[in-house]
């Protein structure tokens, strides 16, 4: 097959560093396409199904891995032209962990080689930024409410210091906010809160298995909704989250559907696969079985 990588060549990390390494040993059975800011691994990968290659791969983690797949969705045909792989980079690797694509480079390239194909779901969130109406693909999971909220309050700065405990600094400061309502419509079901996740996949956050019930193939989208997101609700999750990785289905309720709308009457931040994209209402759909993943 005929491959693109598509990779940031000033990630940090020791991972980073011998991940390129590895690309010298590598690079006459591809071609590489290095980003130099954020955004340009959508256009990379846009131009790589002009560029009629076969396989188009993700090097990096969730949010290089939504890119591209947003980048696939802009070319004409792009999901039918091209076919996706992912070599997990990033922190948490979400995608790649629930395709159990192994966190070794090398051996992750060896599976993109064999070329083994699964077709996958692909949801499309459709909003509106600043009156102007936008679409933006997701591939494993969305939320709204105190976790997006986190996200837009991450301070950049402090996360090229600390990493990920930037994270629980704004996910602290969101908990003393007052929390929206978020209205959830799947299907005619209707469910409210003040956290909202929706699933493609399974995991979140890791291989925490808040939705276990989603099937990357079956047409629909998974819905949780925590009706309080406080301390309280937290301290109720934990012990379950933390030594099963599911939730006591208690403290949440679940919806399903093809369709999902999520609403607020107040400001109310929403994300796709981890990295924030702006505010409510957002409608989401499927395209079934659109996007062609390498697994193992």
């Amino acid at each position: 097959m005929r491959t693109c990588v598509i990779f940031n060549p000033v990630a940090r990390g020791e991972k980073a560093r011998h991940f390129r390494a590895w690309l010298d040993g590598v690079a006459a059975e591809c071609s590489l396409k290095p980003t130099q800011r954020a955004g340009d691994a959508r256009r990379l990968a846009t131009e790589a199904v002009a560029e009629n290659f076969e396989l188009v791969i993700a090097a990096g983690g969730d949010g290089t891995v939504n890119e591209v797949v947003n980048g696939l969705g802009d070319a004409p045909d792009g999901f039918a032209k091209t076919r996706f792989g992912v070599l997990p980079l990033g922190t948490v690797n979400v995608f790649a962990r629930e395709l159990k694509m192994p966190t070794n480079i090398p051996d992750a390239w060896k599976i993109l080689q064999r070329g083994k194909e699964l077709a996958v779901d692909v949801p499309l969130a459709e909003f509106f930024t600043g009156g102007k109406a936008e679409r933006r693909y997701f591939i494993q999971m969305a939320g709204a409410g105190l976790d997006a909220r986190s996200i837009e309050l991450v301070s950049w700065s402090l996360k090229k210091k600390v990493g990920p405990l930037a994270y629980i600094v704004a996910g602290l400061r969101a908990l003393t906010e007052k929390k929206p309502q978020i209205s959830v419509n799947a299907d005619g079901q209707k469910i409210s809160g003040e956290l909202a996740l929706v699933g493609n996949g399974k995991f979140y956050g890791g291989t925490f298995a808040i939705f276990p019930a989603a099937d990357w193939t079956d047409g629909r989208l998974e819905i949780c909704v925590w009706p309080r997101a406080n301390l309280w609700t937290l301290l109720r999750c934990a012990p379950g989250l933390l030594l099963q990785k599911r939730l006591p289905e208690k403290t949440v309720h679940r919806a399903a559907g093809e369709k999902i709308m999520l609403t607020s009457e107040t400001r109310a931040a929403f994300e796709l696969d981890g990295e924030w994209v702006g505010h409510l209402p957002v409608t989401f759909s499927v395209g079934r079985e659109k996007l062609r993943v390498i697994v193992p």
